[in-house]
């Protein structure tokens, strides 16, 4: 089958297709409008990638960053909050994305472009927001610290079992997770620098008081939060959606619900985008 351009500028080989943008590219799934774009987090598996976008109608754009999947490396220094919605936005904008879903750190890159063009999108998923505009608690920085120490062990002895035990204990006990401990160390060992850049960044530094900012901001928002998991706190995702006035707060009981809800989640998401 040939590529076909449809109106919102999406190269279409059969069933997806892929375009790049620097070191960042998004690959589409389906076809016609609307256009959304999916953000994933830090270091996901390419089976968590895609759990936002299961189900949404229209083309889904899902976003590789660099050291991620096939992606390049990603450039010193590359890991700012500016740099990633730089990165979020040309993809948006190029594809014409007119929705977007963003988890853990593709939210925070999404709120950030939010903060700045309130308006950009017409409704927009925010799934385990980690940081807003204050740095992490400690519990999570932490939390990056032992994956960032466990990655280093990696590169300085070549020994994967301490990072797959920092990995093991976010899963919660009895959960069937297949190849995802693996997979999730293999992610996680391309992301040293990002491990180690991040803890003490927040998405909206240098914009201002991100009340006023995002006040401007009307559009329908769905926050998805979690209320024991260390990583994406629960207070986080309270203070996103009230900064947010067109926003609705989901909250679940779970430590990991990208492994124990997906269900749950692909519900609320595809429920909120019909």
């Amino acid at each position: 089958m040939g590529a076909t351009t449809g109106t919102n500028g999406v190269v279409a080989h059969g069933d997806s297709a892929r375009r790049s943008w620097g070191a960042s590219h998004g690959t589409a799934f389906g076809s016609g409008d609307p256009v959304t774009l999916v953000v994933p987090g830090l270091g996901a598996t390419s089976g968590e990638s895609r759990i936002p976008a299961s189900g949404v109608p229209g083309t889904r754009v899902v976003v590789t960053l660099p050291s991620h999947g096939d992606a390049p490396d990603a450039v010193p220094g590359y890991w700012t909050y500016p740099h990633m919605a730089a990165d979020v936005l040309a993809i948006a904008n190029e594809t014409g994305a007119t929705r977007a879903i963003g988890t853990s750190l593709g939210a925070g890159a999404l709120t950030r472009i939010v903060a700045e063009q309130p308006d950009r999108f017409e409704r927009l998923g925010l799934l385990l927001p980690a940081v807003f505009d204050r740095p992490r608690a400690t519990p999570a920085v932490w939390a990056m610290e032992r994956l960032a120490e466990a990655v280093a062990e990696v590169e300085r002895t070549g020994d994967r079992q301490a990072l797959r035990d920092v990995v093991l204990a976010e899963v919660p006990e009895g959960a069937a997770v297949g190849d995802h401990i693996e997979q999730r160390v293999a992610a996680l060992l391309r992301l040293g620098p990002a491990l180690r850049a991040l803890p003490d960044q927040v998405p909206l530094a240098g914009l201002g008081d991100a009340a006023d900012m995002l006040a401007e901001a009307r559009l329908p928002v769905l926050v998805i939060g979690a209320t024991r998991d260390p990583l994406h706190p629960e207070q986080v995702a309270k203070a996103t959606a009230a900064a947010l006035p067109g926003a609705r707060l989901e909250l679940i009981d779970s430590p990991a619900p990208m492994i124990t809800h997906r269900r749950h989640l692909r519900a609320l998401i595809t429920d909120f985008l019909a």
